[in-house]
C-alpha cells in the first residue's frame, strides 16, 4: 500500500462515516433495530436455531433453501427431512444436553443432519473430515457423542478407529416415525449448546469450541442482519466446509435471517469458482481471505465478469488486496468480520469501510502485551489500552450479554481468560489476535499473536510480511515464520514461497522489492523456494513443519540468504556471521 492506503488502513475518521451514511439511507431502521435487538439479547430467552429454521419453513415453505450442484430443495422439503432425522436420532438416544458426531462433506444431507441435532436440543459436533487416525480418535472421544453419524465419503476414515457402529447418512430417514417437527423445538434455551466447531490450529491436538444457540442467533442478528443484509430473493454461495464456522453459522445465519437461499459447493476450486457463482444465480458468497488471494491468482475468466453478486462476507482480506479484490470483481459491498470460532462477540463492516474488519457495539479492549509470553502486558496491577491507531492484544469482555462458551476441556478454558483486568472481578477472553484499534470501535484484524516474532527489538507481524511478498509479481504465495539464530536474540525472519508458473527467482529483485515496503527488520533473512505451500482444509499455512525444520540441513529445496541488498545461495556460516553483525541488510 502507499502511504495514503496505509494512512486509511489504520483509523477510522468522522469523514470515512460521514462518505457511509448516505448509502445506508434506506437501512437506517432496519440497522437500529437490529443494533437493539443485539444489544437486549440474553441466552435465557427461548430461541434456538430449530426454531428459527422451522418458522422459516412454515412461512414460505415453496422457496429455495438449498441449491446444490443440481439439486434444489425447498424450506418446506428440508424441514420434512430434518424431521426425519431428527425422529431417527431420537430413537437412537439423542435428547437434550446430548451431542451428535458428524462426519461427512459439503452436501445438503450434512447440514440436515445438523439442524435435526439442534432441533431435538443437542449439539452438532462437526468433525473435521481431513482428520484421520490418532487425531480423528481424539475428536471423537473429546465430542462423547451419542451417535456418530457417517457420510459414505468419510466411512474410510474410521479405519482403525474404535467407534460403536455409526448411522449411515445416506439411509439416516428411512426408519423414521414421523415426519412432523420435534415437540420440544420451541422450548429451547438460547444458552444451550448447538454446535462444537474444532479450531483448525496449525499445530497440537484439536480443540473442541462449543457454540451456543445465543452465539449463533448473535452472528445471525450482528453479521447476518446488519452487516450481509440479504434479502429474500438472494442466494449466498459457501463452499467453504459445514465444519467451519463460516459455512455452519455465518452463511446460514445470514440466509435464514431473510429467508434467502443457500448455494453449497463441494469444496472450494478456484479455476471453478466464478463458474460456480454464475451457475447457482448467487448474489453473495462467503469466502476466508486467502481464498481471495487464490481468485485473483487465477487468470481473468468470463465468468468473474458475468456474475450478479453485490455483496461478500468473510474474514481475513489483507488490505494490500482490498482494493483490487473490489475492483476487479466489482464487489459493491465487503461484509468483512472478525470472530473466532471460540470468541465471544463479533465485529463486522456494517458501513462498507475500506480495510477494516468493523464495528461492535459490546465490550472490548486493544492492550499492550508482551511480545516474549504472548500474554496481556500488566502495569501494577492492571492493563493498559492503546492508543487509537496503534496495534495491541484484542481482549474481549465476558458477561451475561457476551459469555464464553469454552472448550469441552475445562483447563483450556480458563486458559484463555484474563481475570482483574481493569477492575477486581472483570473477565476477558484473550482473543490471542493482533489488531489495530482504529477508533469509533472499528479494528482491523493484523496477525495471530502466536504467528508474531521479536527481531532486533521489534515485533514482526508475519501477515504483513506475507502480504508485501504476495505483491511481487513473481511470487504465488509466501508463508513467513521466526527461526532462532544461535548467538542472536529474538527470532530471524524466514519465508517459504511458492513462484509462478514460468518464474525465476530473482534474489536482487526480491529483496529490493521487500526493502521498499518493510522496515528493515521485518525482511527476511532466509528465504526457501517451495513446490506447494502446504495447507489445512481451511486455507491456514501449515507453518510447524517449516518453522522446525528452519534452514537447517533438511531442507532440500533451494535456500536464500540475505546479504547486501539481495538474496544469494545460502552457506553454512551465514547464521554465525548474522549473530556477529556481519552481514549488511
Amino acid at each position: 500500500m502507499d502511504a495514503t492506503e496505509q494512512s486509511a488502513a489504520t483509523r477510522v475518521r468522522v469523514g470515512d462515516l460521514a462518505r457511509a451514511l448516505p448509502g445506508l439511507a434506506f437501512e437506517g431502521p432496519r440497522l437500529a433495530l437490529g443494533g437493539l435487538r443485539l444489544l437486549t439479547m440474553r441466552p435465557a430467552m427461548r430461541e434456538s436455531i430449530g426454531h428459527i429454521f422451522q418458522r422459516a419453513a412454515a412461512r414460505h415453505p415453496d422457496r429455495p433453501f438449498v441449491r446444490f450442484e443440481d439439486r434444489e430443495i425447498s424450506y418446506g422439503a428440508a424441514n420434512t427431512i430434518v424431521n426425519k432425522f431428527a425422529s431417527v436420532l431420537a430413537a437412537h438416544g439423542v435428547h437434550p444436553g446430548r451431542t451428535v458426531a458428524i462426519l461427512a462433506g459439503n452436501r445438503p444431507e450434512t447440514l440436515f443432519a445438523a439442524l435435526a441435532a439442534v432441533k431435538l436440543g443437542a449439539a452438532a459436533g462437526m468433525v473435521n473430515t481431513n482428520q484421520r487416525g490418532d487425531v480423528l480418535d481424539h475428536s471423537l472421544r473429546l465430542l462423547d457423542a451419542t451417535v456418530l453419524v457417517v457420510g459414505k465419503e468419510c466411512r474410510d476414515a474410521l479405519a482403525g478407529i474404535e467407534v460403536r457402529e455409526p448411522l449411515d447418512l445416506d439411509t439416516l430417514g428411512d426408519a423414521a416415525t414421523t415426519e412432523d417437527n420435534p415437540a420440544g423445538t420451541e422450548r429451547i434455551m438460547a444458552g444451550s449448546n448447538a454446535f462444537y466447531i474444532f479450531t483448525s490450529g496449525t499445530t497440537g491436538l484439536p480443540k473442541a469450541s462449543a457454540m451456543s444457540h445465543y452465539r449463533w442467533l448473535k452472528s445471525m442478528t450482528g453479521i447476518g442482519g446488519l452487516g450481509v443484509r440479504l434479502r429474500g430473493a438472494d442466494t449466498l454461495y459457501c463452499c467453504l466446509p459445514l465444519y467451519h464456522n463460516n459455512a455452519l453459522t455465518v452463511s446460514l445465519s445470514s440466509v435464514l435471517s431473510a429467508g434467502a437461499t443457500l448455494a453449497l459447493g463441494r469444496s472450494f476450486s478456484a479455476s471453478r469458482f466464478w463458474d460456480e457463482v454464475v451457475r447457482q444465480r448467487a448474489t453473495a458468497f462467503c469466502y476466508i481471505g486467502e481464498l481471495c488471494r487464490y481468485l485473483l491468482n487465477q487468470p481473468v475468466r468470463e465468468a468473474e465478469r458475468g456474475h450478479q453478486v453485490r455483496v461478500v462476507v468473510g474474514n481475513g482480506l489483507r488490505p494490500e488486496i482490498w482494493d483490487e479484490f473490489a475492483r476487479r470483481f466489482r464487489i459493491p459491498r465487503i461484509a468483512e468480520f472478525y470472530g473466532a470460532s471460540e470468541c465471544n462477540l463479533a465485529f463486522v463492516n456494517a458501513l462498507n469501510l475500506d480495510r477494516t474488519a468493523g464495528i461492535c457495539p459490546l465490550p472490548f479492549a486493544v492492550v499492550e502485551y508482551d511480545a516474549e509470553t504472548g500474554r496481556p502486558k500488566r502495569t501494577g496491577d492492571r492493563l493498559r489500552k492503546v492508543r487509537a491507531g496503534a496495534v495491541g492484544l484484542l481482549l474481549t469482555k465476558v458477561t451475561d450479554r457476551a459469555p464464553f462458551d469454552g472448550y469441552t476441556d475445562p483447563e483450556a478454558t480458563e486458559r484463555k481468560l484474563v481475570r482483574d483486568g481493569f477492575t477486581d472481578g472483570d473477565c476477558w477472553f484473550d482473543t490471542g489476535d493482533l489488531v489495530r484499534h482504529q477508533g469509533f470501535k472499528h479494528v482491523a484484524f493484523v496477525d495471530r499473536l502466536g504467528d508474531t516474532f521479536r527481531w532486533k527489538g521489534e515485533n514482526v507481524a508475519t501477515t504483513e510480511v506475507e502480504g508485501a511478498l504476495g505483491e511481487h509479481p513473481d511470487v504465488e504465495q509466501a508463508v513467513v515464520y521466526g527461526v532462532p539464530v544461535a548467538g542472536a536474540d529474538g527470532k530471524a525472519g524466514m519465508a517459504a514461497v511458492k513462484l509462478r508458473a514460468g518464474a525465476r527467482f530473482d534474489g536482487r529483485g526480491l529483496a529490493a522489492h521487500l526493502a521498499a515496503r518493510l522496515p528493515p527488520y521485518a525482511v527476511p533473512l532466509f528465504v526457501r523456494v517451495v513446490d506447494e505451500v502446504e495447507q489445512t482444509s481451511t486455507f491456514k499455512s501449515r507453518k510447524v513443519d517449516l518453522r522446525d525444520q528452519g534452514y537447517s540441513d533438511e531442507v532440500t529445496d533451494p535456500l536464500y540468504v540475505l546479504d547486501d541488498g539481495a538474496y544469494i545461495a545460502s552457506y553454512p556460516d551465514y547464521p554465525r556471521e548474522v549473530a556477529a553483525g556481519k552481514i549488511r541488510v
